[in-house]
This record gives C-alpha cells, structure tokens and sequence, in this order.
C-alpha cells in the first residue's frame, strides 16, 4: 500500500490521498489564471489610489488640479496647516462610522482579521471607502504611505472577485492575499518582498497552493507598473562603504537600537490607543483629536507631513543636514503615534522607513561611510523589527533601492532588531489590535507533527474485541463488565464489521426490559457499512479527517493486505504526538560531557 486512507465501505468520506512531498492539485493553476486578473485590478486600484493622493493634495494645499505625488515642504505654515489635517479626520471619521469601520487603522490587521475568521471575504465597502478615506487622511497631511491602504484594498478587490465563484476559504484567501501582494507590487515596484509579506503576515502557510498564484499575481502587478508608474527602483542607491571588519556586528547595534525604538513606537502606540478608548467621545471624533497634533507638527516641520517620499529620498542621498534629521525624527513619530493610534486611515511602512532612516543617518554619523547607507540600513531595520518580518524587510531594502551588495548588512541589522522585538513584545503592531478582538494569532509556522507521525506509532496494539458470532446476552455483560468505552466487533477471520459503544449496550438493554427479547448474535446487531478504518502505514492527519468524517472517536486499524484488526486509534492516542513535540522542546540533555560520551539507553 501506499500509506492512503481508506474508508471500509460506502460513504461520503475523505478519498484515498497518496502521500507526497505537497498537497497541491490542478486548482492552483485555476488561482493562478484567476490571480492574473486580481494582480490587474489590484494594480489600477493602486494607480486610483495614489492618483486621489496626488489630488487631494495639491487641490487642499496648493489650490490646483494636479495628480502627482507632492512634497508638503513647500506649503506655507499658518492657521490652515492645522485646519486642514482636522476637516480631513473629520471627514474620515464620518466615512468610518456611515461607511464601515473596517476602514480605520493601517488596514493590515482588519486583512489579516478576514483572513483567519472571515472566511477571506471583504465587503465592497471597504473596497470603495479604503482608497478614499486614505486619499482623503494622506492627502490632508496626515503622515502615513499608501502602501498600508492599498495591501488591504488589493485584498478587498482580490477577495470580492473571488466570491463570484465557487470557491473555498483558503481559495479565496490566496486571491486575498495575491491583491494585496500586487497592490505593494504596483506602488514600490517590489514582487519579491510583497510575496514574502504575503508569506510572513498574510497567508498563514508555506504552500504552493497559495504561493504560486500570489507570485503570479505580484508578477502581473510588475508587468503592469511600468506603464502606470514608471520602471526602475523608486529610491536608487548604491554608495556601499568598504566596511572594516566590526562592520556587520556594527549593523547589528544599529539593528538592537532600531528594535529597542521600534517596541518603544508599538507599546507607545497602543497605550495612546487606549487613552482614545477612555474619552467620552464617539470614536467618529477621535481622528480629529489626533489630526489636531497633526496639524501642530506640520506648523514645526512641515515635511512630517504626507506620505514622506520625499523625505525617504533626501534621508538615502545624504542631502540633509543633522538638525533637519532630528526634527523629521521626532515630528514624524510624534504625529505618526497621535494619528494611527486616533483610528485614522493610513498605512505604516513609509512611516517605519522615515523612522528607522533617520535613526540609522544619525547613528551613522558615529560610523564610516554615506550617511545614506546607514539610513537604508535603519530603514530595514526599522521595518522588519516592528512588522515584524525579517526577510520582507531585507529584500524590500534591496528591491526599493536596488543594491544588492548591501544584503549581508541589511540581514545583520534586521534580524538583530527581529530578535530584540520578539523578546520584548508579545505582540507585534500588527497582531495586537486583533488580539484585543479577542482572536489569537501565531506566527511561527513549523510542519505539522500530524503529517509526520503514523498511525502504527500511537494506536493501541492490545485490543479488546467482541465476536460478531457471540450470542448477543452474552455481548451485553462483557460490555458491562468491561472497562473500555467502545469494542470492535470481528468476524471468524479477525476482521472488523462494526464498533460497539456503552451506549449501544444500554439501549439493547433497555429494549430487553421493555419485553423485546435480546436473541441472535452481536453481528446482527452491528452493520458495517458505514465503519471506517485506517491502516498502520497512514500518516496520523490522514486518520484524523477520516475521524471527523465519520463521526467516530475510534478508528480499527486493519492490516491493508489481509483486513484483520491489528489495533486501535483513539482520540487519546492522537494526543502521545503531541506530547512528543512537547518533549523534544522542552527536555535538554548533555550527550558529551567531560570530554567523553553519555550514553543514554
């Protein structure tokens, strides 16, 4: 045999499966023609967003009709600085409360929320008020990127598009998630970092069923990107210093800081959150509150404000002097805090890249080489400690910039801060906010001990049976004397044809009482059409879902040539795996001590 499940008889119940390295089937490639379309749409949807961007931007500021992406250093500061930010969070606040609320906050927590409970199925609210309402809170000052915005509403175009067809929860996830990744895709013009995001914080597994199509989706977001927003890295760099040989521990400092700063940013957001959570105001008013603040930086450092691309350009070149680093610093994590934590609409990488570029330019003073190298090196940082997600950060780096000679440093510096934060913090900025929802969320993904483990390894060998030939009376008092909850019934040849519990007994019983006579054999009582059963070569999983599916809580295990019963899966034996992970993480020994062996028996 090749370790398949096997129901005995009849049924509508899991199908033979053979075993392999993957599960993947031919509906993958299904996902990825329908994500070719997502990556599509998300890829406008992107271009639509940062358009409404450019718009609201120039018409609220600069008084003209004009789509492009502009710098706010040029706004001259006055009453209006502040006015602006607060008729924008005004404006966002009511979009939220007669819209949806699923458009407050950054958006990758509420994507992440649909995902593990919402069976990955968005609403066309959010899919329409998302891109407006961050349109709207960018585009007023507020100090957020659009890449948050346009990852939830790539998710919310690829989860409705989904739902035109019969598909399943993790189907329709992997279309989620290949809107998402593309909308990343479009705007930074970074496929691989976006399918590592969708890996990292989105899709919750490592599988080529969701893998494949996601990449086709980002790829189709690359194809497209070039005629909506132009080829080539968004921020070009490469003044790569000839680093000393404490130059990669000295990345990891500056990986350490970034953590440190980084959990600072995430306990101090959260505890605003709950400060706007005790105000006896509705939660429509409390982004005007935090645009408030918003607009009071904008009057100190007016570059703070927008999405800060800019900024992330001068902080790389070099082209900044200290004091004006200092101030973006602060102002921007300032009014970045009071924002998002006031339930506003916008995003966090753009944000976290400011931050972590300034803290990288100001340590880099201390250390040899371009300031702008030590900035990208923060911002990497910055980005995968606070996520967190290492790798999407160290390849975003490199992707946004095209440098690929500073990987070794930007590894260094970014998983020295993923360790600080996982240390530090339960939580990360993103599963917080879900976890105060009351759901929980893991993001370590390892095999499953259930796919390794087989049935022979757990089930009992020593079973108690009953013969399909004994006399039925008889069959009542070994089962009412017997200690065990459930017997197997075998034929002459030691085959199984049915399982009998107490509660089969008791009703036999009872219909003995109630004048029907207890006669014939046990094999008359039982019927084995509906009986499942494993073998000893099927993997633990397999004999799992043949459980579910049939609705038993013991499974006979038969040999798979001759059908006789060598054993006896319970849901008690199911748990001697688990307890075997538990062990091999928790028991630690010595097997070389004192310069020789121990041997363990």
């Amino acid at each position: 045999m090749d370790g398949r499940i096997e129901i005995a008889r009849g049924g509508d119940r899991p199908r033979r499966r053979a075993l392999g390295d993957f599960s993947t089937d031919r509906r993958v490639l299904t996902l990825a023609g329908l994500a070719i379309i997502t990556g599509s749409a998300a890829s406008a949807t992107a271009w639509v967003l940062l358009t409404l961007i450019g718009l609201v931007t120039n018409l609220v500021w600069y008084g003209r009709f004009d789509a492009s992406l502009t710098s706010l250093a040029g706004a001259t500061p006055g009453p209006w600085t502040v006015a602006i930010p607060v008729v924008g969070a005004l404006i966002v606040g009511a979009m939220a409360r007669y819209g949806s609320e699923k458009i407050r906050g950054h958006g990758i927590p509420e994507a992440m929320e649909a995902i593990l409970i919402g069976g990955s199925r968005m609403s066309p609210k959010v899919a329409v008020l998302k891109p407006l309402s961050s349109a709207v809170a960018i585009g007023t000052g507020g100090p957020f990127g659009a890449e948050g915005p346009i990852i939830v509403t790539g998710g919310a175009v690829g989860s409705l598009f989904a739902q035109f067809f019969h598909l399943s929860a993790a189907e329709r996830k992997t279309l989620l998630v290949a809107g998402a990744a593309a909308g990343m895709t479009a705007i930074f013009g970074t496929p691989v970092a976006a399918v590592l995001l969708a890996v990292e914080v989105l899709l919750f597994e490592w599988r080529p069923r969701s893998l494949v199509p996601v990449t086709v989706g980002a790829v189709t977001a690359t194809c497209w990107r070039p005629l909506l927003f132009g080829a080539g890295p968004l921020f070009p760099f490469a003044d790569n210093p000839s680093l000393p040989w404490w130059g990669l521990p000295a990345c990891a400092a500056l990986g350490i800081a970034c953590g440190l700063i980084s959990g600072l940013l995430t306990r101090t957001l959260y505890a605003l959150e709950d400060g706007f959570g005790r105000l006896p105001l509705h939660w429509m008013w409390w982004p005007a509150l935090g645009a408030v603040v918003v607009g009071l930086g904008g009057l100190v450092e007016p570059r703070a404000l927008g999405v800060g691309y800019d900024v992330i350009h001068d902080l790389l070149s070099g082209h900044m002097l200290t004091g004006a680093v200092v101030m973006i610093l602060v102002v921007k994590a300032v009014i970045w805090l009071a924002a998002l934590s006031s339930g506003t609409s916008g995003g966090v990488l753009a944000p976290l890249l400011i931050l972590g570029g300034a803290v990288g330019w100001l340590i880099g003073l201390l250390l040899p080489g371009a300031h702008g190298f030590w900035a990208l090196i923060g911002m990497a940082a910055m980005l995968g400690g606070t996520l967190p997600a290492p790798l999407t950060a160290v390849v975003f780096a490199v992707e946004i910039t095209g440098d690929v000679a500073a990987l070794a440093p930007l590894l260094a510096a970014t998983m020295a801060a993923y360790a600080v934060t996982v240390l530090l913090l339960k939580r990360s900025i993103l599963t917080e906010k879900i976890a105060r929802r009351g759901q929980h969320v893991t993001r370590e993904y390892g095999i499953d001990p259930y796919d390794l483990a087989r049935v022979e390894a757990v089930m009992t060998r020593s079973v108690e049976t009953l013969n399909a030939g004994s006399p039925l009376t008889e069959a009542l008092a070994a089962i009412e004397t017997g200690i065990h909850h459930a017997y197997p019934v075998i034929d002459d040849g030691g085959r199984p044809v049915g399982l009998v519990s107490r509660g089969d007994a008791l009703g036999w019983a009872l219909e003995e009482r109630d004048g029907d006579t207890a006669e014939g054999s046990l094999g008359e009582r039982v019927s084995d059409a509906d009986l499942a059963v494993v073998h000893p070569g099927d993997v633990v999983s397999h004999a799992i879902d043949v459980m579910l599916a049939a609705g038993q809580g013991r499974l006979p295990v038969t040999d798979p040539q001759s059908g006789r019963l060598v054993g006896l899966l319970t849901r008690k034996d199911l748990l001697q795996v688990r307890a075997t992970v538990v062990r091999g993480e928790a028991e630690r020994h010595a097997f070389f001590r004192k310069g020789r062996l121990v041997r363990r028996a």
